[in-house]
Order: C-alpha cells, then structure tokens, then sequence
C-alpha cells in the first residue's frame, strides 16, 4: 500500500525550513530542505524540482511562510524531529512542567535545562517569547540595562539578538560596529528589534537543550485542566487548538508562566485580580474597598511601516464609528476623544500632544517604539522604517480579558483587534498631518513581521496577570520612592527601595500603570530599583506549583514595575532554578524559604548561575 505522504513550510525567522514527511506501516521519514532568507536575497526564490518550483516578490513570500506555520505543522512524525514532542494525546512526565513560554517561561525552561532536568514547555500560541515576540512590544528597560540590573542569561539573550543582525541582515557599516547595537533606535528601548528576530534568539539560547532531549517544546498548546491531590499538583492537561488533540504533563514541579495565571483556577490556588483594598496592604494609593475586576488596560499591538507615495488603505472596520467617537471614560478626564494625538500624560495626567510624522520620521509616536530604522540598513532593504503600535490610543479599556465567560472573553478579543484596526484605518484616513492634511495612506500593516494574516500581534499584550496568594507580597511601599522616603525619613538622594533577605533577583522600572476597566487613569508614580523576593514566587498553599512570571505575589499598584521584559525574564530564570533545585534536594520551595541554610545555599546557586540579587 503506498505511504502517506505530507509537506509543508515551516517559518524561522528570515529562514525557510520546506519538510515533506512519508509516513507508512508505522515508520515514517522525513526529508528537509533549508533555505536563509537573507533580506538582500533577490526578488525571486526558486525551489528544489522536487518540491516544484515558482517565483514570487520577497514581501508576498514572507508573508507566506508567517501564515504558513501553524497549520502546517501537520504530522506528528516532524513535530517529534523538531521539538522531540510526545506523541499526540498520550502522557509525558518530567522533572519539571512549564505552562506558558513567554519570557518567564523561556527563562525557567532554560534555567532548568541547564541543570539537567527534563523539562516540558507550552506555549499557546506558534512563537515563543510572548511580550517580546507574540504580543509585539519592544523590550523596556531601565537605563542601566548594559551593564547592570539583569541576570547573565538575559544579556545572553540581548547579545543574541544583535548577533542576530550581524550575522543575517545587511546592516551599514556604522550600524554593524555599534556596540550597542539598536536596530530600530526606538526611544522606548536601548535595543528596539523585530519579533521574529527574538524567536531566533530564544530557539539558539533553547536549542542545544531540545538537541540533547532534556526540553521538549510543545506550540499551539494551551493549558484546560489540572489534577491535584491536596496541595500538590499532580498533572496538567494540554490542548492543541489546532488539532484537539490532548496530552497529561506529569511532573515534579510545576511553573505557571502564562500571560494570565491560566494554572492558578485549574489547581486550585488562591490568587488575587484587580486592585486589592487599602485595608490589605496599606498602599498610600489603594482604594477604600477592593475592586477585584478594575484591570489594567490590554492592548493588541501591531507594527506598521511608512512607504511614500502607496495606498494600502484598509477596508472601514465594521466598529470604527464607534471607536471613532469614543472617549475613554476615565476620572480624572481624558483630554478628549481616544483618536487623537493628543493624551493624558502619565504623570501629571494633564493633556500633552506628541507628534506624527513617519515621513520625516521625527520625535514622537513614530521613533517611541521603532523596531527597524532603514537607515540601520543597506539601500533597498527596507522600503520605508517599521514602527510598532503600543500607544494609549489602542489600550482596551471596555472589558478585561479573564475571569468573565468565554463569549464576553471573545467579544473583549475581538473589541481589542477592531480598536487596534480602527485607529489604524485613522491614522491612514482621518489623522491630522503636519502639514495640515489629513491621513497618511503610505502606512501599512506588516503581516510579515507580525506573522499574522491581518498584521496585527499573535496575542494581546495583558498587563495584569491573576496573581498568586503569596508567601510574601511586594507593596507600593516598599518599592514608591515617596512612599520609602516618608517611611524611613531619607532624602531622595540617599533612599533605597526595600532589601529582602530572599532576593532572588532584581529589577527597575517606574510603578506604571496604565488607565484601568474601571474608570481610573494613568498611576505612573517614581520608584526605586528594587529587588525579587523568593517568597513572592512561591503560593501560601500549594507545595510544587512557582509563579514564572508576573503571576507572582505583587498588588495591582506593585505589578507596575514587576511586568517589564527584564523582571519578567529574571521570575522565570529563578523559578525554574527553584524548581530544578527542589528537585535535586528532593524538597519543595517552602522548605528552601522557611530555611535559612537552605535559602542561603540556593541563593548562593543562583549567584554562581549570573542572577544579581542586589543594587
């Protein structure tokens, strides 16, 4: 009887993997071809005669393959030689289980990997990375990210993504001798890059641990149910959305790293949304009563590029009357209608204007969160410079994303994306123009940088995860510089932020939060670099589940410094070292905490492994 027989593309970063598998009486094999997709390459690619062969412009080919991935993931046989993947619906244990590769994840996966255990990771969506990658949002950072505030495996990952251009793009010369290279010199970071290149950085920091067995990577897989015995988490169990097929993860330790604590109700574990009460946590700016469902803004990124002289107009988004004429329903006021140019400034939430001009690519919205500045490149690289969208104008405020039923979380989804497509169909038809004009038509979504049909993220960017139950919460106080200054009598000069004697790691960041579901707006207040304590990773209850990134115990105040890139990727490093570390002391992260010598010990591991633990 003749074999099945399959093919399809697989989507690298600016590389083309072409697959064909054979699969017959239980054996299967497979035979691959890779191509680099430099972007100097010509405007016509040929293929191998045996998997035919066409031609087509370099940007419909790289939209091509960033709508190939996921569906063509097709046969297990392939799936198993890439991410040495289980078969499908069956069971697999490991030493340590995380849900969700977003940084944290990544962080943990490689954190544990590195020590020997086996581990599996998750992820729902087709990229790994989450906020630097499926979500598009540039990294923030703090000013002394180069040399200092981060763990060694974050500056790993930050050198591996500038390799990256050097190694694969046709930077200018200045550009390719810059140290400190920042490919699109965005002012919102100190390293401003495309999202397909963080996937490529993360698979060579991931891929010596998948080649040698220890990591097994499991995309499209989404978390729908757990099973506990008491407080201890037994197994959990993944879906493939693609395909329905499930798979059990068993394990010894588990980590949550997904964007919204997915793990959190499917456990059991007591965890906190919203804003929690004065009363609670004595935060100088908490509410009176707690507002469990008054969230922080999400926001469904997306990047554009300016190209003078085209029209790539979009069709009218069937709610764009409404966002149109929608003013964010915030106390204090928002300065106006949520289109416009014009916004409440974060700090002193009076209106301020930024200007627009891609043309010129001035100051302003459009340089705030470049990802690639054509001038960093070759002529003919990049027909125009590439900005990403990640502004007050596109922050969802109707709804939140979790703890409500499936078709509100829908229709909150789908709200998000035509916001999103709304202001970009303003931008290129309504916006007010320096020079008195309106629109600018030569905008256009980018698929290929997305990765997505309609050019806007894989997934929302969520600021605010459910949050666990802690054995130690961070508060505003401990963190807002007037809050420290008033409770320690310091000058501004001389205070610090709190120290805790189980810092695991640290971080900077300003207490941001954006305006909320609830009627507030910005709270952007100054804080201190600030450390990670080991007690806010580990739930008050449960014995073998760790939070792997801003699911850990902070507040809705607190989480507004504990969400960026950096913080988010040093969580996860130091939860998946706990989770290796109990493994090999045959102990849980309680014991680790409530022991001195214990404590030490780890802390003592994490040093020796590149984790600062202090300012």
């Amino acid at each position: 009887m003749p074999g099945k027989l399959a093919w399809g593309l697989l989507s690298l970063p600016h590389s083309l993997l072409i697959y064909r598998t054979t699969q017959k009486e239980g054996e299967a094999s497979v035979a691959l071809r890779h191509f680099d997709l430099q972007w100097a390459v010509p405007t016509c690619l040929t293929f191998l005669p045996e998997f035919g062969s066409f031609a087509m412009r370099r940007r419909d080919l790289l939209s091509l393959i960033s709508l190939s991935l996921p569906p063509l993931l097709f046969d297990s046989p392939f799936r198993s030689l890439l991410h040495a993947a289980p078969a499908a619906g069956g069971e697999q244990d490991a030493d340590v289980v995380i849900i969700g590769g977003g940084l944290g994840g990544c962080a943990a996966a490689l954190a544990a990997a590195r020590t020997g255990c086996r581990v599996v990771l998750t992820e729902e969506t087709d990229w790994l990375g989450g906020q630097v990658s499926s979500q598009a949002v540039p990294p923030d950072e703090h000013y002394q990210i180069e040399t200092s505030g981060c763990t060694a495996s974050y500056r790993e990952l930050r050198s591996a993504i500038r390799e990256y251009y050097r190694q694969h793009m046709p930077l200018t010369a200045v550009a390719h001798g810059t140290k400190n290279l920042n490919p699109g010199g965005g002012s919102v970071s100190r390293i401003c890059h495309e999202p397909r290149v963080a996937v490529a950085a993360l698979y060579k920091l991931l891929g010596p641990h998948i080649a040698s067995g220890n990591l097994t990577i499991l995309l499209n897989h989404r978390p729908i149910a757990a099973q506990t015995d008491g407080d201890k988490v037994l197994n959990v169990t993944c879906q493939n959305h693609w395909t329905g097929e499930k798979i059990e993860l068993s394990g010894t330790s588990f980590i949550d790293a997904t964007e919204t604590g997915e793990l959190l109700p499917l456990t059991g574990t007591e965890y906190v949304t919203g804003f929690e009460a004065q009363s609670e946590t004595n935060e100088p700016h908490a509410p009176a009563k707690a507002q469990p469902n008054n969230h922080q803004a999400a926001t469904w990124c997306f990047p554009i590029q300016y190209i003078e002289g085209g029209d790539f107009t979009i069709p009218k988004p069937e709610q764009y009357d409404f966002w149109q004429a929608y003013v964010p329903p915030l106390k204090p006021a928002w300065p106006g209608k949520i289109f416009s140019w014009t916004y409440s400034n974060p700090s002193t939430l009076q209106p301020r204007t930024l200007a627009f001009d891609p043309q010129k690519e001035a100051a302003g919205w459009w340089l705030y969160r470049r990802i690639a500045a054509a001038k960093n490149f070759l002529p003919g690289a990049y027909p125009g410079s590439i900005s990403l969208v990640n502004w007050p104008q596109n922050d969802y405020l109707e709804g939140n994303f979790y703890d409500v039923p499936g078709e509100e979380q829908q229709k909150h989804f789908h709200g998000a994306k035509q916001l999103s497509l709304s202001l970009m169909y303003w931008m290129q038809t309504e916006a007010p123009r320096p020079d008195g004009g309106t629109g600018w038509k030569g905008l256009r979504l980018c698929p290929e940088v997305s990765g997505t049909e309609d050019g806007l993220a894989k997934y929302p960017y969520i600021r605010e995860s459910r949050r666990i139950r802690a054995r130690f919460t961070v508060f505003e106080q401990h963190i807002s510089k007037d809050a420290r200054m008033q409770e320690t009598g310091l000058d501004a000069d001389e205070v610090k932020a709190a120290a805790f004697h189980d810092t695991v790691g640290v971080g900077s960041y300003r207490l941001d939060l954006h305006p909320s579901t609830e009627g507030d707006n910005y709270i952007d207040l100054a804080s201190l670099p600030f450390e990670i304590p080991l007690g806010a990773l580990i739930p008050q209850r449960m014995k073998n589940l760790y939070a792997g990134c801003k699911n850990l115990g902070v507040t809705h105040l607190s989480n507004g410094c504990y969400r960026l890139h950096p913080v988010e990727w040093n969580i996860g490093e130091s939860a998946g070292m706990l989770a290796a570390h109990c493994h090999e002391q045959k102990c849980n992260g309680e014991a680790i905490h409530s022991s001195p010598e214990k404590l030490a010990a780890f802390q003592k591991r994490l040093e020796q492994s590149g984790v600062q633990l202090h300012w």
